[in-house]
């Protein structure tokens, strides 16, 4: 008999649909995480598996074993499945890359996501069928599918992620929409195009990877994504520390924490949150910002921070 998860349950009693986190092979086997995720969670997305390059790293060649094994986990644990990407401009494979030709790279995303939605159509909740495509500048960023199909790339793979999986929610995924700028002006102003076509879009994901103080603009920019009527998300939440750790920095980013959820809470169309990861051992940042540390809600030793205990009082 499975326990109703903790911190989820709480962040549904307000409304929201669903509090989540992360999953993949390095984390699959390790009690430590799984415990965890079932006592407190209620969704699952991907960390990595589910990504271009694991799954058709050749043309035409399929390899599911990595994303069915978070798959078959979330399904067997009765967790809700958020579906993370199908177009990113990393982690995709040089065949990709390389492609010049606009009808090519057309029939190449359809496949794809004709293979990969199809898949597990009907199970899942929500996709980033776009991942990360603006520059800090608001430009587009110079990927493949930008430098071969220019904007016509969103249409196309929104298109097809409807058909191949109808009920899904499909979503725009961007990070640094945490402050007012170029780069959060320019994706509401592509979401406007976007709604013009008729593109079927639903929801734009605010992937709030936060540095330490910089949290307090989070609040009015959620506003603005959820002023185009979408469902909107925070999708790979976590606050990281820079070096050293102090008592005082844990109390400041258990107070962000707070701001921040409290923020989708107050906000009737943010519908939840995903957080990048269990325990503090586990998180990218380790590897990719080697000055900063500490960003999750469970330390290295699977222990609970005060933002665990801030996040738990304000859903009480």
């Amino acid at each position: 008999m499975t326990s109703t998860p903790f911190l989820h349950a709480r962040f549904k009693s307000k409304g929201k649909l669903y509090l989540g986190n992360i999953l993949d092979g390095n984390t699959l086997h390790d009690t430590s995480i799984t415990n965890v995720l079932k006592s407190e969670f209620g969704s699952i997305t991907a960390e990595y598996s589910w990504k271009w390059n694991r799954i058709q790293p050749k043309e035409g060649e399929f390899h599911f074993e990595g994303a069915d094994a978070v798959f078959d986990w979330a399904v067997a644990n009765k967790k809700l499945i958020r579906g993370h990407t199908l177009i990113w401009h990393q982690n995709i494979p040089e065949w990709v890359n390389a492609i010049t030709d606009k009808t090519k790279l057309t029939e190449v995303i359809q496949e794809h996501i004709r293979q990969v939605a199809g898949r597990y159509k009907g199970h899942v909740y929500a996709w980033d069928v776009v991942n990360e495509p603006f520059e800090e500048d608001g430009h587009f960023r110079n990927s493949v599918f930008w430098r071969v199909l220019k904007e016509d790339f969103f249409d196309i793979a929104f298109r097809a992620a409807r058909e191949a999986d109808p009920d899904a929610k499909l979503y725009l995924n961007e990070y640094n929409l945490d402050y007012a700028g170029p780069k959060i002006d320019a994706l509401l102003a592509l979401v406007g195009r976007l709604q013009k076509r008729g593109v079927p879009i639903d929801g734009i994901g605010s992937q709030a990877h936060l540095t330490l103080g910089k949290a307090e603009g989070v609040p009015a920019q959620l506003l603005r994504l959820a002023a185009t009527g979408l469902d909107i998300a925070l999708t790979e939440l976590d606050i990281r520390i820079p070096r050293p750790v102090t008592e005082a920095k844990l109390m400041q980013q258990q107070a962000e924490y707070e701001l921040v959820v409290k923020a989708c809470v107050d906000i009737p169309n943010c519908m939840g949150i995903t957080l990048w990861g269990v325990s503090d051992r586990n998180s990218w940042v380790n590897a990719t910002l080697p000055q900063f540390e500490s960003p999750l809600l469970w330390d290295k030793d699977y222990k609970r921070k005060a933002a665990y205990r801030g996040l738990e009082a304000l859903l009480a």
